[in-house]
């Protein structure tokens, strides 16, 4: 089976050449809905989040500082395995502080992470559960099923008891 110039380049496997790795650094952008990312090489893998050199980047075009004082510190968190470059190269999850070590507006994870630290919060046990709603219109109309036609029904959580 041939394999395309691109695939081929992205399972070259280069450990067997040298020790270094790539880290791939990611935080959460200043919208709070993009995602950023930068790139370094290390001397050799890395297994814990708190052994990575913090590194740092130019907020003001980010939108996560301003022009003026723009440097945002990139703290890692989480280590993954790069799904992408593969062998020992790692995917990094980063908070954002500010340079004098409070984090930047964008970073939720600070007061998640103080709440989920929490010992009180701790000793629970998490509960997920995964919703997904249907509607069935009727045939005729194209209206859902149920409600009034051409209105909308009334607020959920109300109860009618009959006798």
């Amino acid at each position: 089976v041939a394999m395309s110039p691109l695939a081929d380049l992205l399972s070259l496997d280069l450990s067997g050449c040298t020790g270094k790795i790539i880290a791939e650094y990611i935080w959460v952008g200043g919208t709070g809905m993009d995602v950023r990312s930068k790139a370094r090489t290390l001397p050799g893998p890395v297994d814990d989040p708190s052994k990575l050199p913090k590194w740092n980047f130019d907020g003001s075009s980010t939108g996560q500082a301003t022009g003026d004082d723009s440097e945002v510190i990139l703290c890692p968190q989480a280590i993954f395995k790069d799904p992408f470059r593969r062998g020992n190269n790692i995917l990094v999850i980063c908070d954002c502080y500010a340079p004098n070590g409070e984090p930047i507006p964008s970073n939720k994870r600070y007061n998640a992470a103080r709440i989920f630290g929490h010992p009180d919060v701790k000793a629970e046990e998490p509960w997920y559960g995964i919703e997904q709603e249907y509607t069935l219109l009727q045939k005729d109309t194209n209206w859902p099923i149920g409600w009034p036609l051409g209105g909308y029904p009334g607020p959920q959580g109300t109860l009618l008891l009959r006798r």
